[in-house]
């Protein structure tokens, strides 16, 4: 099993606290992104759709994940465990530091997520409080808060998928 974080970046303009609108552990939220089989390499051809909300018993019937899907080069089955938690929304702060946040991380088997595509369904608020629902799909964004008399918005998202290592401690399970 290996597990990967998914990094996001966006240059923010009074803005902060950009996510999935129901959080980063949002059960109807849908991370789309293309896999990479491990075993053979092949890239699907389209988008892969996970959702914490939806789970699914594995071929051996023991256990459950969010996506079982085969590779259609190879046939080698893949899973992917999607575990809340570990998510944070993107300050102001991680903006204009560019070190970026993790919002999900996901126990891959079999497959690596590559690509993530940034969709609709997502929010922000301004730097006054003002709550935002966001389209990311077209990598930039654009109003204007009434509140705090400034424009808001967000451009240059992008995204990463990183290798991380689980570490207990004292009965608590960090990704570093």
């Amino acid at each position: 099993m290996v597990f990967y974080a998914l990094y996001v970046w966006a240059d923010l303009d009074n803005l902060t606290n950009l996510q999935p609108g129901g959080g980063c552990d949002d059960p109807n939220y849908p991370y789309y992104f293309k896999l990479r089989c491990e075993n053979c390499g092949e890239v699907s051809a389209k988008a892969t759709c996970v959702s914490i909300g939806e789970v699914v018993d594995l071929p051996t019937g023991r256990a459950t994940a969010n996506l079982v899907q085969k590779c259609k080069l190879c046939g080698r089955d893949g899973s992917i465990v999607m575990i809340p938690g570990h998510g944070t929304p993107l300050s102001i702060e991680e903006s204009q530091n560019e070190t970026g946040t993790c919002l999900m991380v996901f126990d891959c088997r079999g497959c690596e997520p590559i690509d993530f595509a940034f969709g609709d369904g997502w929010k922000a608020e301004s730097l006054e409080g003002t709550s935002f629902d966001i389209d990311c799909s077209e990598g930039e964004f654009a109003d204007y808060d009434e509140k705090g008399e400034c424009p808001v918005g967000l451009g240059k998202l992008r995204s990463e998928f990183r290798v991380v290592k689980k570490q207990e401690s004292r009965g608590k399970t960090k990704f570093v």
